[in-house]
């Protein structure tokens, strides 16, 4: 029993050094960029993109050289499939998502062409070899590029407009009030005046990567420790669920913040970008880093990852009414389709138990 009680506290604060160690980064990352004079857009789509998928990047470089290679496809395909359902789909239904033209006609498409793309290398001999890795990787630099080709087309004013996203993890910025009157606002107000200092921005850039590394080595380890040992769970199941939303937090706590204070285009673009950067930064680093070995790609696998293009297709579908948005009818739609992947995983598991 003790041993239970401390790796399920092991995998918490695993979770809680991945969350704010990515805040940590991008906080002091994209003020650095600033500091440079980095357009706005150019942060968003490099080091916010980087940082909110820096859990997921984590957790698979620790599974690929001190695990089994287990968790990684099923934290890619489980965190995708959060990140539309669950987040996008509560983001829905507190509040209208518009989805811009752009994003229709390109990041949208896109997003589903790469999770069809994974599916297919994946399915194909049942794992990933280092060249289809390197295959993904390609795409992902390609898509980088294209993107701030894009933006050095834009105007000031667009890119400060299009891209909010850039402060993703910054949207309270602001000074809410001058005269702080408890212990938390004088923290909190002390924190935004050192950012203004590049010293500052250096030393949270460094601890924030130093404690996404060091959480992704206890949520790794903590959940391969309670998912064979203790429950006798496959390991996948568990990425699928348990580790995936846990690499999830930066996009649910951005996104649904965002979607409440009416900051759609940050709730909407923090997820396509994330799911992208998961497919192709992300499974392709897994990819390579496991080298001759290959990537595992089980047949739990092959079921998420069509779960995952069709939350891609949803997506795509449902922003092309007359609203061009994600309405609130869209939101409750993705929040069944979640409940009902849970119930087929955790039925799945009750029949591979009896068996």
């Amino acid at each position: 029993m003790g041993n239970i009680v401390l790796e399920i506290f092991l995998l918490l604060i695993g979770f809680v050094l991945l969350v704010k160690g990515a805040d940590f980064f991008v906080d002091g990352a994209s003020g650095i960029a600033k500091k440079l004079k980095v357009s706005t857009f150019i942060i968003g789509v490099t080091v916010v993109a980087l940082g909110t998928s820096a859990p997921e990047l984590a957790v698979t470089m620790a599974d690929a050289f001190g695990g089994s290679g287990e968790l990684i496809v099923g934290n890619i395909l489980g965190s995708n499939v959060i990140n539309i359902f669950l987040i996008l789909g509560i983001s829905a239904v507190i509040c209208k998502l518009p989805v811009e033209r752009t994003t229709r006609l390109i990041d949208l498409p896109f997003l589903v062409v790469t999770s069809a793309l994974f599916l297919m290398l994946g399915a194909f001999g049942n794992c990933f070899e280092w060249w289809e890795g390197l295959i993904l990787v390609v795409l992902y630099v390609g898509f980088m590029v294209y993107n701030i080709i894009l933006a050095k087309k834009q105007s000031k004013i667009q890119l400060e407009e299009a891209t909010a996203v850039a402060t993703a993890f910054d949207v309270d910025n602001g000074v809410e009030t001058q005269t702080a009157q408890n212990f938390w606002q004088k923290i909190k107000l002390g924190y935004e005046t050192l950012k203004n200092k590049v010293w500052f921005l250096i030393v949270i850039t460094v601890v924030g990567l130093g404690m996404v590394v060091g959480g992704a080595q206890l949520v790794v380890g903590s959940a391969q420790f309670i998912a064979k040992e203790l429950f006798h769970i496959p390991a996948e199941i568990v990425a699928l669920t348990v580790v995936a939303f846990g690499t999830s937090l930066p996009e649910l706590v951005t996104s649904v913040s965002a979607a409440k204070k009416g900051d759609v285009g940050i709730a909407t673009g923090n997820i396509i970008g994330s799911n992208i950067a998961n497919i192709l930064l992300i499974g392709g680093v897994g990819a390579l880093c496991t080298g001759a070995n290959g990537l595992p790609f089980s047949i739990e696998g092959i079921i998420s990852g069509c779960v995952s293009l069709f939350a891609a297709i949803l997506v795509f579908s449902s922003c092309w009414g007359k609203t061009k948005s994600l309405t609130r009818v869209s939101g409750i739609i993705m929040l069944l389709c979640l409940a009902a992947y849970y119930v087929f995983i955790f039925l799945n598991l009750f029949v591979l138990k009896l068996y």
